[in-house]
């Protein structure tokens, strides 16, 4: 370059204050050439313009990150092992929008800027900032929901203490225990004053508890509106949280104030998330749905703004059903038959109670869901925290969550599934048919009729069918409004939907056909008895036939009927629509009579009979604090607890 610079020369004009750059372009030889070809190609090279979009990738989570069992163990005692091997459950079609996406880059500094200055979150007056009606609206964007825990309370314990053990991975962590005080969880609480001890040891011997980064509130709810805080400030040593769930005592009294608890408790300790820049996890344990759901979109504002996560141990809910009852032994000693609310699974009670007639259908009742009950999952779904199922049910019928991914309940905003219900004509129709009958429930028809004489079997099918006028009413009511949605049935998408209106109809057609079959049938006995063939002989039963003869409306609604019910067994193999509908399908839809004999009780029973004195449980006065003796019935007695 020193080169060609020094071949330049200047050459001035007769006026030598206007110099001019005049270079001798035969001195520059080859290399000026070359230099001139270059930068007029970097000329033209930087008029063309390249654009090319940002290529963003989405990931979405629809299941919960596989944890290595070898490397994180928490055992019971000093060798056994806990936990592990449990199977989450996929989010279905209908949760897609539930799914979760990973941070941006921008966000993640966003993020770690803010926690790393530990800003005061301002606060309304009220104590919590509204939401905006677009954000109320919102798809939900979640990786929780239920899941099974193998080894029931144990199994979620364990399966707690990895989320636990996790949270402390990335921040301190206050864990927050909300226990429901209902006298039928009494059992569960001792299992885990007995097993969190041993637990929260094993999380500081990993390190992940040092330096008090894990801090743990104890609090119960019931009948009152507010929860009893057990520590009034989080304490920080597994023998303080042991000793707090050991202090919990039983409540009478029916009701459950969940949502208005985890308001109070996520208020109360706020500062730890908003100035201690801590995770908050609260984790709920009951065996039942919560009676104030009115307080369910306030509670999901407030976890969900400040980033804490809830979580459920609790009772699977029973297949479209609110209420189920089962036998529960108090504190006491007292045996009663607990009614519960542990559902329904999905927004809307999708499920007709009808009996089964002319088969038994009882331990069919109750049959499990396979998700626990929807407000609480709703609420463990939007704050990204997750439900455990440890209930017993599943020994009785066997949920294959798999199977039962693409029957996940609607998680969406409650205005978004009104509206779609009321477009679709068999989705209202099956939700106004279980409203409807809901509140009185069809009897359970009489199979077995005395026949000493004429006049004893006339007086007895008399009495069987003083309630079928008020039967027949209703089933034709019944069917009729299932059949004016079938016009869009073909419009259904969603498998859980298919499944619960084609059960709901197939069963309705099923019981209206027998309830034909069943007038006929005693009608015809009253006018003309049927003589016995055997000896010996003093009793009629109805039991089910595979033979209709009771005309042909019987005789299409049996087809029709049944052609509803194939569908479910065959399309919706393994789920408990399935089950409900292979139970009533396998029963024959028609009537016959057999005889047979049974031994009338004697004119005074307790003749001989030896005389039981009154029973006595010892329980706590609530008003007085002192023990006292209550007289209870030899039988369980039905009770809201």
């Amino acid at each position: 370059m020193s080169q060609v610079l020094s071949s330049l020369r200047y050459r001035f004009t007769k006026d030598e204050a206007d110099p001019v750059w005049l270079p001798r372009w035969s001195d520059l030889g080859t290399w000026g050439v070359s230099l001139a070809a270059h930068l007029i190609l970097l000329a033209i090279l930087g008029m063309i313009h390249f654009e090319a979009a940002q290529s963003v990738t989405t990931l979405i989570n629809t299941a919960f990150d596989e944890i290595d069992p070898e490397q994180y163990k928490f055992d019971s005692t000093a060798v056994d092992q806990v936990g592990g091997e449990t199977l989450t459950t996929a989010l279905a079609a209908s949760e897609a929008a539930l799914s979760a996406t990973e941070k941006s880059p921008q966000e993640e500094v966003t993020s770690k800027v803010d926690e790393s200055l530990g800003v005061d979150v301002p606060m309304a007056e009220s104590g919590l900032l509204p939401l905006p009606k677009a954000e109320v609206l919102a798809a939900v964007q979640t990786t929780g929901g239920s899941d099974h825990a193998p080894g029931g309370v144990e199994g979620a314990l364990d399966r707690m203490a990895f989320e636990i053990a996790n949270s402390l991975r990335e921040r301190k962590t206050l864990v927050v225990w909300l226990f429901d005080v209902s006298p039928s969880l009494h059992e569960k609480r001792e299992k885990i004053a007995a097993r969190v001890q041993n637990i929260y040891r094993q999380l500081t011997e990993m390190n992940v508890g040092a330096d008090k980064a894990l801090k743990t509130a104890v609090a119960t709810f019931g009948e009152k509106p507010l929860p009893h805080v057990i520590t009034p400030d989080p304490v920080d040593t597994a023998e303080e949280v042991a000793k707090a769930v050991q202090s919990i005592k039983s409540e009478d009294g029916g009701k459950e104030n969940v949502f208005g608890a985890v308001i109070n408790v996520a208020e109360r300790w706020l500062s730890y998330r908003t100035k201690q820049n801590r995770a908050v996890m609260i984790i709920v344990v009951t065996d039942e749905a919560g009676t104030d759901v009115q307080n369910l979109d306030r509670a999901i504002q407030i976890t969900k703004r400040y980033g804490m996560k809830c979580y459920v141990i609790g009772e699977g809910a029973p297949l479209g059903r609110r209420q189920m009852e089962t036998l529960v032994t108090l504190q006491s000693g007292e045996t009663v038959i607990g009614v519960m609310d542990r559902g329904p699974e999905g927004y809307f009670e999708d499920r007709l109670d009808l009996p089964y007639w002319g088969v038994d259908g009882r331990n069919l009742e109750f049959i499990p869901s396979g998700f626990g009950p929807y407000a609480l999952t709703r609420l463990c779904a939007e704050t990204n925290g997750l439900f455990l199922i440890s209930d017993s049910d599943q020994r009785r019928y066997q949920i294959d969550p798999l199977v039962m991914r693409s029957y996940a309940p609607d998680y969406r905003p409650i205005p978004v599934l009104e509206k779609e219900v009321r477009a679709n004509l068999a989705k209202a129709a099956l939700v106004d048919a279980c409203r409807t009958f809901r509140a009185e429930p069809f009897p359970n028809l009489t199979f077995t009729f005395p026949a000493e004489n004429d006049n004893v079997l006339r007086a007895a099918i008399t009495e069987a069918q003083r309630p079928m006028a008020v039967v027949d009413y209703r089933l034709d009511e019944l069917v009729r409004k299932l059949e004016a949605g079938e016009k869009d049935r073909a419009r259904i998408t969603e498998p859980r939907w298919r499944a619960t209106y084609d059960l709901a109809y197939g069963r309705a057609l099923a019981m209206r056909a027998r309830a034909y079959g069943y007038n006929a049938m005693l009608a015809e006995m009253k006018v003309s008895p049927k003589k016995f063939e055997k000896q010996g002989s003093n009793q009629w039963r109805l039991v089910a036939s595979k033979e209709v003869n009771s005309g042909a409306v019987s005789k299409k609604l049996v087809a029709k009927a049944q052609e509803y019910l194939k569908r479910v067994i065959d399309e919706h193999a393994g789920t408990p629509w399935a089950a409900l509908a292979e139970r009533e399908y396998s029963t024959p839809l028609g009537w016959e009579w057999r005889e047979g004999t049974y031994n009338p009780p004697p004119a005074n029973n307790n003749d001989g009979a030896e005389k039981k004195g009154p029973k006595f449980v010892e329980e706590v006065d609530p008003k007085t604090g002192k023990k006292i003796k209550k007289m209870i019935s030899d039988q369980p007695q039905r009770r809201e607890i």
